[in-house]
């Protein structure tokens, strides 16, 4: 599909309206369209997924360092909409090998990018390996420096093995809010990760997730060491300036 036709696609999707988006991914390339589940709020989408009637695949990155309640969380997902959640995991020799040179923490003291690349990033290229899109729940308010120009469909070079067989990456959720999404968990009675009611806004590995405090925005609780235009982990490099790219 070439960008034109995504441009043609992205024009026919109501921003307003992320379960029609979701439908839409789901019927244009049966089987071969996966929902990224962070275990977080996209909850919403998997629910969005089961109430479309269309068949779907969901995965999640299983990085080794979530916290017991996200692990939890995906279990009780798994079980309410009887459906697989498919684990994508790190290749263990890669994160041996980081741990032996700098141990488990070194993140705090040379940036995320490198134990991201190791737990998250070669671990999504594999998961999608033979797709032809998939959902994900990012949105624009979750972070001004980094999403808040995100369509709602977008070809995703960084992760496509194949130039002549594009792969497509839709956020359905773009254009929500964060009580848009919140309004929707409880009118549809979703389950959600009980580390929000601890603060926790934005949720990640263990070691790199903190709560927030009222006055801060969701992503501020992540790698809150760092620079606030670099808070990507590399799933969403098209996200970052060229220049600051990992």
């Amino acid at each position: 599909m070439s960008s034109l036709d995504t441009t043609t696609l992205a024009a026919q999707l109501d921003p307003s309206d992320p379960a029609a988006t979701v439908r839409r991914a789901l019927e244009l390339f049966p089987g071969e369209t996966l929902i990224s589940f962070s275990g977080a709020e996209d909850v919403v989408l998997i629910d969005m997924a089961a109430k479309s009637g269309a068949p779907y695949r969901a995965f999640t990155l299983d990085t080794g360092r979530l916290h017991p309640e996200t692990l939890e969380f995906v279990e009780r997902v798994r079980t309410r909409y009887a459906t697989a959640i498919e684990g994508a995991f790190p290749q263990p020799e890669a994160v041996e090998a980081l741990v032996r040179e700098k141990g488990l923490f070194s993140f705090y003291e040379d940036g995320h990018e490198e134990c991201c690349g190791i737990r998250k990033v070669e671990p999504l290229r594999r998961a999608l390996a033979g797709a032809r899109a998939y959902i994900t729940g990012q949105r624009q308010d979750q972070s001004p420096a980094t999403r808040a120009a995100i369509p709602l469909v977008q070809e995703d070079a960084a992760f496509s093995a194949d130039p002549a067989r594009p792969l497509l990456k839709f956020n359905p959720l773009a254009a929500w809010t964060s009580a848009q999404v919140w309004d929707y968990i409880r009118a549809h009675d979703v389950p959600y990760n009980p580390l929000h009611d601890q603060g926790f806004k934005s949720i990640g590995c263990a070691p790199c997730t903190r709560p927030t405090r009222p006055d801060e925005h969701e992503r501020a609780g992540r790698w809150w060491w760092e620079d606030a235009t670099r808070k990507e982990c590399g799933l969403h490099a098209m996200n970052l300036p060229p220049g600051s790219r990992a």
